[in-house]
This record gives C-alpha cells, structure tokens and sequence, in this order.
C-alpha cells in the first residue's frame, strides 16, 4: 500500500530513498546471503555508512534500573554487557526498533542501541553499529513515541506532538521538525507517509489522518471511546477503543477504519488498552482484567479471551506460536491459542517471589523470531526462553543491574 498525495519534502525525500534501495533489492532478491551486486561506484547494495550488515537479526537487549539510574545494553549476539545513559527514576522504556526512550520526569533520553534491521518485503537487511547516547527529548515521563524511516512523532501527556527529524537522530543529533497544530488524545503515529491521531480531548474522539505538515487530508468518519493503545502490524495500525479496535489502513491513497469490536460488553478493567506483540505480527496481545488475556487477530478480525490464571506480562511470536503468559507464580506458562489450553510451562523463573516488583514494575516478555526475553529485575538476570521447543531455558544472562526495565531492539 502506497500513498501518493500530501507528501512532504523530506517525506518524499525518504520516499525516494525507500524506492531506490528496493529496486536493487529487486535486482538482488534470489542472492540469499551471497555478496550483493556493486552500483556503478562500487557501493554494496544496502549498505549503511558507519554499520556493518549481517546476514542474521543483531538483537541487542535495553536495560534500566529506575532506582540506581544505571543503563546497560546486552548484546545477544556476543553475550556482551556495555554500560550506556544512566537515567534515574525512568517511568517507562519504549523503544522503535533501534532507538531506545528512557521517559523520566525532566525529559526523555534517547539511546541509540547500535542495531536495526530494513524490512524489503521479500527479504531483510540486518544492520550493527556504535551504541550513543543521543541526547534528550523535551518530553516527560508520560510522553509516548512513534517513529517510521522519516520522522519522529512525540506526543506529550498534554496532547501536544512534535516531529522530529529520524535522519538526524541516526547521526546522532535531535532535529526538531514542527509542532503539528492542535492537541491529541494518545499517540501521533507515522502511517504511509502521513500521521494517524485522535483529535480533541474527551472521553470519545474523532479519528484524523494528518500529512507531515499537520494539516488534515482524511477523516475516515469513525469515533473511538477512551482510545488506549496502539500497534503496527502488516495489515495497518491496530488502535484500541473501549468497545475494541480500529483497523487502519491505506490503500491507493484512501484511508478506511475498519471496527473490530469484542462482540459483548467488556467492562472496563478488562479491556484492551496496551498491546505487546512480536514486532510487525498480526497477533497482538493485552492483559484482560488480572487474570486473562486477549489475543487480537488482525488477520480474522476477531478477539480471542483466554483464561490463564494471575497474569503479570503476555506476548506471543503469532503464526501459529504459543500465548507466553508469565503468572505470579513465577513461572512462564504456554498456551494453545485455538483451544485455549495450556500446553506447557516453566520452573519459576523469578527470584522475587510472586511478582519481582518490588518497585512497582512487572516483568516483560520481549519476543522476536526464534527466542522469547525474560527479566528477573531482583534476581539481577535475563532468561532467553526457546518458544519453540517447549519453553526450554537457551540461555541465561547474569547482570550487575537490576533489570526493571527491558526493551529488545534490533528486530
């Protein structure tokens, strides 16, 4: 899907460069791993100035500990442990792929982690580099950030958003672009060349499709109620509502929200209002209550409710992978899907008795293709978990941290 209309210079830009590395990816897409075809000036096909392409996923793993303020970063290539920003009383770790968001109080650290990949539909370039600190965003503790290849939407608790320059945060600078006119109920995210957001403030809002610009080209004519949290799949960006989800998509440059309701009433401690996912899958998952979990297809359309037990973090790979549920027995449980039926679980994994959070943060679990991510905040370790072979421990990482915090990038 490609949209042609309102599209700004550095968008277009962007949108050239996109264009030009896919036709040689065209050229090169039955190569596998075999050494790319040279250009004209000898310059490997996809390569990156400053990175080094490898032919499997470079996942490294984001690490704070709100208290202490200490950062590390855990390749999961190389078993390495690098120190990087310290960020005392960080809320939240986001992250978009590369860039990881310590969100404190007095602003929003930017780390850049070293590792990303480039998604050409028929193949995947995977990319290692330097990690950096960037620099600091002027957004609080509750601000929330979207990114795509041009630019970076920061939505602050307020409602307001500002763009900033992706380009720039690659070389290590923040570039702030403009601040898009108006206030915004949830995240601003970069969609297709545009900007999907909810407009006004209130308990309903109205769903806007804005160009780089901020200026409205599209209202799909749909209203969300407390809209709370978003995703991006494959099939469009997935927002929740208290009834369910909007699907929105672009396609030859038109905008449609399709409505993906929970087909009964969900009261309001149950619903959907933070999604995990394996990054880019069409499954999605949301805590539903404290002792269930939804699961959101966005291939079917349908929401699947599975009775699991206390539930404390929940992700799962899609594509016919197991629901990984972490309960507050400590354990990692697997469930079937379909059936809904448990299939296997773990020892306990944390040493911190029902939940590790003494600081009031629950554990996480990061999936990517092959390997699921545990972290043991007071037991000081990262369990790397094999999904796929009945939830068999692969490795273990011990640290010199309390990992509270945890992102994955590189994926």
């Amino acid at each position: 899907m490609t949209v042609r209309r309102n599209v700004t210079p550095w968008a277009s830009a962007a949108l050239l460069l996109t264009t030009l590395l896919a036709t040689g990816c065209a050229e090169d897409k039955d190569s596998g791993s075999r050494p790319a075809a040279r250009t004209s000036s000898d310059t490997p096909h996809g390569y990156v100035e400053g990175a080094q392409e490898a032919a499997e996923q470079q996942s490294r793993l984001l690490l704070n500990d709100p208290e202490s303020g200490d950062s590390r970063i855990l390749d999961l290539t190389t078993g390495e442990v690098h120190k990087t920003a310290r960020a005392k009383g960080a809320a939240q770790l986001g992250t978009d792929g590369r860039f990881g968001y310590l969100h404190t109080s007095g602003g929003t650290r930017v780390i850049d982690s070293g590792v990303w990949m480039v998604d050409h539909g028929d193949h995947v370039h995977y990319y290692s580099a330097a990690i950096r600190e960037v620099g600091e965003l002027p957004a609080g503790s509750g601000a929330q950030v979207r990114s795509d290849v041009a630019v970076t939407a920061v939505t602050d608790e307020d409602g307001s958003a500002v763009l900033y320059d992706r380009g720039g945060l690659e070389k290590g600078a923040i570039e702030p672009l403009r601040t898009l006119p108006g206030g915004y109920t949830g995240a601003v995210v970069p969609y297709e060349e545009h900007l999907i957001a909810f407009a006004g403030e209130g308990a309903t809002a109205e769903l806007v499709v804005l160009d780089r610009e901020g200026e409205r080209v599209a209202s799909p004519d749909v209203e969300c109620e407390e809209p709370r949290g978003d995703a991006i799949t494959r099939r469009g960006v997935i927002l929740g509502c208290a009834d369910g989800a909007l699907l929105v998509r672009a396609e030859d440059g038109v905008f449609t929200a399709e409505q993906i309701p929970y087909g009964e009433d969900v009261p309001t401690g149950e619903r959907a209002t933070a999604f995990r996912q394996r990054p880019g899958s069409d499954t999605l998952t949301a805590p539903a209550g404290d002792e269930a979990v939804w699961v959101l297809d966005t291939a079917e359309r349908s929401w699947t409710r599975l009775e699991t037990g206390p539930v404390v973090a929940a992700n799962t790979a899609g594509e016919g992978s197991p629901l990984l549920v972490l309960e507050t027995d400590g354990s990692l449980h697997g469930y079937d899907i379909a059936s809904g039926r448990q299939t296997t679980r773990t020892e306990p994994l944390l040493t911190g008795g029902e939940r590790a959070d003494s600081d009031g943060s629950d554990p996480l679990i990061e999936v990517d293709r092959s390997r699921a991510y545990v972290n043991d905040p007071d037991g000081k370790k990262v369990f790397e978990i094999d999904y796929a072979d009945g939830l068999r421990i692969a490795r273990s990482f011990d640290l010199d941290i309390r990992p509270v915090l945890m992102a994955e990038t590189g994926r």
